[in-house]
């Protein structure tokens, strides 16, 4: 349950607008692109975590792997920057659909006050927050439900054209091509998620064997309901008019059950974007909770509280971060989730490397998951998901590129000012 509230509810209730803007009823094609790809990472993600079930996942996997400290410490900043990032982009999409009920609500301040609310459940314990990821969870699958039950009731499955594009590109095979990949990078925001699985093993029974169930588990649930909603939405109102609006999957209920469908819909969207700004907050809070407790950040932020049992430092600083993004982000969702997912396809790509090289450095470590389709010691899938990362990083724009490198160079000074001071102190207790 909380891989797929994790997965589901930013892209396909927030950017599937988006995606019908830039491929038209053809952005189903580019939800099984990424789905491939999370596909072959995922299984990446659940032989590591069956190894090295630690929060701070891809931090540790990249040290055991590389025994390289900075890249290590890179890989863990990037992965904390892409949750706080996408926290603040679902927030700014729930504001969205929030604007149909409140229209005079301004959209950065809803969108602050929801994780505001959010951290307050996310400091009050993993039980809690468990519970209502369940609970929306639910919730927002039942809202999908809605969505391909009209299509099938009501919707045009046999007039619609599932390969129609905009009239832009519809004539170049290079130009549609490109528009697929591109979307495909947009839509990716609709299925990472699922690595942050990985971050909550220290809260996970027998996590060596849970949480890599659970992550192939969450992945294909998830592919074949985004794929039934991109046909149905599609079918219902086409991508012309699902480009033209901010709250995409309430347009098309709107189509088949009036107005009531839509306010229902938009109500459920309330709910599952509340859901994944919870579980990316956790996630955040959790990453930066493992980086202090391997020492690659400050100390403080590993501090548990004694009655909640939670890292209260990492969840209040995960918020503040997170609220920055939100003012800054001025509600632009597609720059704010390409950042993201540029980040994690870096990530990945480390991530891919790291099992592939640990399979010919440490063969003989016991693995309670193993990826599957191996050529002698090579890992298949984990090759097609670092080539895949990579040709992924080249569908990007400037903004993307900039905001990320950006986020590096911090990381790199963020590093070089931890690392002296450890070094004092260091020097400071052989002195004393």
């Amino acid at each position: 349950m909380y891989g797929v509230g994790l997965i589901l509810g930013a892209g396909i209730y927030v950017l599937i607008g988006d995606a019908a803007g830039m491929a038209g009823n053809a952005m189903w094609i580019s939800f099984v692109i990424a789905a491939a790809i999370a596909t072959f990472t995922g299984f990446s993600y659940a032989e590591l975590s069956s190894v090295f079930p630690k929060s701070a996942a891809e931090y540790v996997y990249v040290k055991n792997a590389l025994g390289n400290n900075l890249v290590a410490f890179v890989t863990g900043w990037l992965i904390t920057f892409v949750a706080i990032v996408s926290s603040a982009a679902v927030a700014i999409g729930f504001s969205g659909y929030l604007t149909i009920f409140l229209p005079q609500l301004d959209p950065i301040l809803s969108a602050s006050a929801l994780i505001i609310g959010l951290s307050a459940v996310n400091l009050v314990g993993i039980r809690e927050s468990m519970w209502m990821n369940t609970t929306f969870t639910l919730i927002e699958l039942a809202g999908l439900a809605i969505v391909v039950l009209a299509a099938v009731l009501l919707g045009s499955f046999t007039d619609t054209d599932f390969y129609e594009m905009p009239p832009s590109i519809a004539d170049s095979f290079s130009l549609s091509l490109g528009a697929l990949l591109t979307t495909s990078a947009l839509v990716f925001f609709a299925y990472f998620g699922f690595e942050n699985l990985a971050n909550i093993s220290e809260e996970t029974k027998n996590a060596s064997r849970t949480i890599p169930k659970a992550l192939i588990v969450s992945i294909i649930v998830t592919t074949g309901i985004y794929i039934l909603i991109a046909l149905s939405a599609a079918a219902l109102v086409g991508w012309e008019k699902l480009s033209s609006t901010e709250a995409p999957l309430a347009l098309a209920t709107e189509q088949a059950f009036g107005r009531t469908g839509a306010t229902l819909l938009s109500a459920i969207a309330l709910f599952a974007t509340s859901n994944t700004v919870l579980m990316l907050l956790v996630a955040g809070s959790r990453i930066m909770f493992g980086l202090s407790r391997e020492r690659a950040l400050p100390l403080a932020l590993g501090r548990v509280h004694p009655k909640t049992k939670t890292p209260w430092i990492s969840v209040v600083l995960t918020m503040l971060l997170a609220l920055g993004v939100v003012g800054l982000s001025q509600g632009n969702i597609p720059k704010v989730a390409n950042a993201a997912v540029f980040a994690i396809f870096l990530v990945y790509a480390l991530v891919n490397l790291s099992l592939i090289w640990l399979r010919y450095k440490r063969a003989e470590i016991k693995r309670s998951f193993v990826s599957p389709v191996t050529v002698g010691k090579f890992p298949v899938l984990a090759g097609l998901g670092l080539a895949t990362s990579v040709i992924m990083l080249t569908q990007f724009d400037t903004t993307s590129y900039i905001t990320v490198l950006s986020a590096i160079i911090i990381g790199l000074a963020s590093y070089v000012v931890i690392e002296k001071y450890k070094k004092s102190r260091q020097l400071g207790d052989g002195i004393t």
